[in-house]
């Protein structure tokens, strides 16, 4: 019975995050592997991005650190998920991943930890992400490695590009410089 009460405690708490308009109610763990609480993002406009190491869109980390050192002092950020759920382009571990990015992009905004963004172990945040009963705007499905999300100041999501679509697009600008 103390069994089933724990399940039940645990099965609420889970809706109550799910049932979230906004992101702040969010926390996962950073590439060190150090949680990192959304709240703390309240105020900002956040781009969120699938990323991965060997991947043909690989090099759109150097237009995601670009856009980040551009408009960071604006309120801007971005915040990177390595996933490993397209053709297996991204094998490495945590560590590897955090080298691969400083070395070979000087990537400077913030990653964590690398994370299941589509099947049945995807994340509660891409959960979040792409089921409009969740997070009030919209569906979508995570097309590809370096699909970008963009949360609005106010936590809540704004829009989704798809992955061929760079970091740099005007749209994107556009979201970013307006107030």
């Amino acid at each position: 019975m103390k069994k089933l009460a724990v399940l039940i405690i645990a099965l609420v708490a889970t809706v109550n995050v799910f049932a979230q308009k906004n992101i702040y109610s969010f926390t996962v763990k950073d590439i060190d592997g150090k949680p990192f609480a959304f709240s703390q993002l309240k105020g900002k406009k956040v781009m969120i991005v699938n990323v991965a190491s060997k991947c043909g869109f690989t090099p759109q980390y150097e237009a995601l650190e670009a856009l980040y050192k551009k408009y960071k002092a604006d309120g801007f950020i971005i915040i990177g998920f390595p996933a490993n759920n397209f053709k297996h382009q991204e094998p490495g571990t945590d560590a590897e991943i955090k080298s691969f990015c400083t070395l070979n992009y000087g990537v400077t905004f913030p990653m964590m930890s690398k994370i299941s963004v589509k099947g049945e172990d995807m994340a509660p945040l891409y959960h979040w992400l792409n089921e409009k009963k969740l997070n009030g705007k919209m569906n979508s499905t995570v097309k590809w490695n370096f699909q970008k999300y963009l949360i609005n100041r106010d936590g809540t999501l704004a829009e989704v590009f798809d992955p061929w679509i760079k970091p740099d697009n005007k749209k994107i600008i556009n979201w970013i410089e307006a107030k």
